[in-house]
């Protein structure tokens, strides 16, 4: 094992990727040319966008996710360009509905301004830019961290497995496109992976389970370790869809699905306002209150979904406990001399799943 790499740390210490998925309403991709900085904010083109950004998380509580992908000699075109748009179409869903526009270079920061403005309800001209969507709505596109610059195990790692999947399955762009991103989160489980419109995180890549994610076919249980969740999902409701899809099979990625954690094993003065405040409908509030409940000795979930031409909502519902704690290091060394700073990662297990219908 290398202990420079916290990737390495994490999975020689069996720390299970399954609920570290970053949850999300919007994803914002755009094409970036490499190098990157260490943060897409400094980059000119970003800079002015951050206080849009700001008040759509903090002011209206919406989840947007701003990620770059690197240009591609096959993908891209000259003087343009592209800009993925991803949303949640309802509370209740199965994949992210998919906006594409080719902008021109010159006008890339004015499109973003004006996106960001409409999702504020805020005076724009996003329909100028109409003109410019592409129609790719069934195209599927997998990106792969391989952004060095704010951890190397994504360079280290990401980039062998982007190599293989751009030469095995990234070349018919019209059904299908692998792209180098930006950090996404989670380079302790590099490589990482992120496929849309499903919104599934992948983590932990090996060579030999490659078709079996993209081509979906085979035992499902063969993924299970490389799984780290459904970006449309909290934590501990990521865990609940984890295992649940692992009984349903392929077809669980097609039914329409919402999930809810409805009680916490807390201690403390958490026990007692985890369940007043979590009755008040504020985005803001609830994303906060999540933050400081996610170590819980244990946790319901309720997860609801709808079955293809079905007249009802069927529900789960699923009790997770802890089983302890593992250390893990979130971040590796910058230098080979460098110590690791390691923390504890809290582990849970399946304890009841119980399905029922409405």
């Amino acid at each position: 094992m290398n202990c420079r790499y916290c990737a390495d740390i994490a999975k020689a210490n069996g720390v299970d990727p399954l609920g570290t998925a970053a949850k999300a309403d919007h994803w914002l991709i755009t094409e970036m040319k490499q190098p990157w900085s260490h943060s897409l904010t400094e980059h000119p083109q970003v800079q002015p966008l951050i206080p849009l950004f700001k008040k759509l998380i903090f002011r209206r509580g919406i989840l947007i996710r701003p990620t770059a992908i690197a240009t591609d000699h096959d993908y891209s075109q000259t003087g343009w360009t592209r800009v993925l748009y991803y949303y949640r179409p309802s509370s209740q869903f199965a994949q992210y509905a998919k906006q594409e526009f080719l902008i021109p270079e010159a006008e890339g920061l004015n499109f973003t301004m004006a996106l960001l403005k409409s999702l504020l309800k805020q005076p724009n001209h996003f329909e100028h830019y109409r003109k410019y969507q592409q129609n790719t709505s069934e195209i599927r596109e997998l990106l792969i961290c391989t952004h060095t610059q704010v951890d190397l195990a994504c360079g280290r790692y990401g980039t062998p497995i982007y190599r293989q999947l751009r030469q095995d399955y990234g070349h018919n762009p019209s059904s299908l496109r692998v792209w180098q991103a930006t950090h996404f989160g989670g380079h302790q489980f590099a490589p990482t992976l992120l496929d849309l419109p499903t919104g599934q995180f992948w983590g932990h890549l090996e060579p030999a389970i490659l078709p079996t994610l993209v081509e979906r076919q085979g035992e499902v249980s063969s993924l299970r370790p490389y799984y780290r969740g459904w970006s449309g999902l909290q934590k501990f409701e990521q865990m609940a869809e984890g295992e649940i899809w692992q009984r349903e099979g392929w077809a669980w990625l097609d039914y329409p699905k919402a999930g809810r954690t409805t009680k916490k094993g807390l201690k403390g003065i958490k026990q007692f306002l985890y369940p007043l405040l979590r009755l008040i409908p504020l985005n803001l509030l609830q994303m906060w209150l999540e933050q400081w409940t996610q170590e819980a000795n244990w946790v319901e979930v309720n997860l609801q979904f709808v079955l293809p031409e079905a007249t009802q909502i069927s529900c789960y519902r699923v009790r997770l406990a802890t089983k302890g704690r593992v250390k893990t290091a979130v971040k590796s060394a910058a230098k080979p001399d460098d110590t690791l700073t390691l923390q504890d990662h809290w582990q849970y297990e399946v304890r009841q799943i119980v399905r029922y219908d409405t």
